[in-house]
């Protein structure tokens, strides 16, 4: 990624992938959690930051938060300050790793047995020969006909190398392996989660050892996992992996933050996940306040991120502040109306983004959206944006509307909003007049 200084640099430089620690210097903004938050020393991220430090606590979060309001980078952020502070971490990025539509939370302990091995062989750790055979056997013992070629292999390998670094080698070639068909190979993946299944104690013992290894080098900093890309996971899915695992998840001897949907903290169900794990969300950043007035300082703190990325004359008067305020304090939602437009703009031979390339591409956004709601939400929808933000008595419609990220949550004080576009939308279908009062629809 490098910095627009003209609209054909737009697409590279609004993509949606979270920025890496290369980027930071140039691209972060570091003044957004005032305008997250209402508080300027209030920051979910330093919290979880703070709890990783903790040598006392074997602490599991969950970090919530609207897909596209920033978490990967916050994360990325967190990461790069405690990597200057002598911690070893690991992001697991799931949707890279797994079938999300095909994940339980077995899943999640393989991922973690090789992300420990990266992080041990970075740390130049001398991991004792017994422990590394150990995990060498609970692979190797008891493997169907399918895997058996290629295991007794690896075993031929290992099993002639005296030294612990050929075991070590040997071992990350197979959790290479083990990752691919986990995520590919359904006959396979059935097999390694049977075989974590009916010795799950015995694998986190094996996992803590190697953390404890890790913990050791770096003069007691316990290793640090955050699996990414959770937060997408459907419904179904997410307490198919979290709810009758929790105990599980979070009885790891390191610290681990896990991703989770937004949506699901209205489920019923979601009190007892309270009880296994430390819960924060990274709120969207405000750009209207709770009486549907803009926020300004939401908006220009949105700008200035924008502006660490292009040249701000790249837009026509008011065009940013335009696509800034319809999008509702949503990055992932805005950097797609930005390359749209951007790419529009292009087409034209234009050398900056004008009001209507920004409606065009505002208008594809709104479809998209409001793809996901029927006629039967015009009402609920019109009662939020009237002023039922913060008590919402229908928690399944308000959980399923979060999901298409067509309701909006804010935090500081927790209240929610409906998407601009989808005001818009409602307001085109005199569901709302323009006070945002009844109409004869709703």
């Amino acid at each position: 990624m490098k910095y627009a200084n003209q609209i054909s640099e737009m697409l590279n430089a609004f993509s949606p992938a979270p920025l890496k620690k290369e980027q930071m210097t140039e691209f972060y903004c570091a003044d957004t959690m005032e305008y997250r938050t209402s508080d300027k020393y209030d920051s979910p991220i330093e919290d979880l930051a703070d709890i990783c430090r903790n040598p006392e606590e074997y602490s599991a979060c969950l970090l919530l938060g609207h897909r596209g309001c920033g978490k990967s980078t916050e994360l990325n952020r967190m990461s790069e300050k405690l990597a200057k502070e002598g911690y070893k971490i690991r992001t697991i990025n799931c949707s890279l790793d797994l079938d999300l539509f095909n994940i339980v939370h077995l899943d999640l302990f393989i991922l973690m047995g090789e992300a420990l091995l990266e992080l041990a062989e970075e740390s130049g750790c001398e991991i004792k020969k017994q422990t590394l055979e150990r995990i060498k056997n609970f692979w190797l013992e008891g493997t169907e006909t399918m895997l058996s070629e290629e295991m007794a292999e690896f075993a031929l390998e290992t099993g002639t190398e005296l030294e612990t670094k050929g075991i070590f080698a040997g071992l990350l070639n197979l959790f290479a392996k083990l990752k691919t068909d986990l995520k590919f190979n359904e006959e396979t993946r059935k097999e390694y989660r049977k075989k974590i299944s009916v010795r799950t104690s015995e694998w986190i013992g094996l996992l803590g050892e190697i953390a404890e290894e890790i913990t050791k080098k770096t003069e007691g900093k316990r290793p640090i996992l955050i699996f990414e890309d959770l937060d997408k996971l459907n419904p179904e899915d997410a307490w198919r992996v979290f709810y009758n695992y929790a105990a599980v998840l979070a009885g790891m001897r390191f610290p681990v933050i896990y991703t989770f949907p937004i949506g699901l903290s209205y489920d019923t169900r979601f009190s007892a996940m309270e009880s296994y794990f430390v819960i924060k969300t990274l709120p969207m950043i405000k750009i209207e306040t709770i009486e549907n007035k803009p926020f300004q300082k939401g908006i220009d703190v949105i700008k200035e991120i924008v502006g660490k990325r292009a040249k701000l004359d790249l837009f026509e008067t008011d065009v940013l502040k335009r696509m800034i305020q319809d999008t509702g304090g949503s990055l992932r939602d805005l950097f797609r109306v930005i390359n749209t437009a951007a790419t529009r703009a292009e087409r034209r031979d234009s050398e900056c983004i004008s009001m209507e390339d920004a409606e065009r591409a505002l208008e594809e956004l709104k479809t998209s959206l409001t793809r996901r709601i029927e006629g039967k939400n015009y009402k609920f929808l019109g009662n939020i944006y009237r002023g039922n933000k913060e008590r919402i008595e229908d928690k399944e419609m308000l959980l399923k509307m979060l999901q298409a990220s067509v309701v909006l949550e804010y935090n500081g004080k927790r209240w929610h909003n409906v998407h601009p576009l989808v005001v818009r939308f409602l307001k085109e279908q005199g569901e709302i007049d323009d006070d945002g009062k009844q109409s004869g629809g709703i």
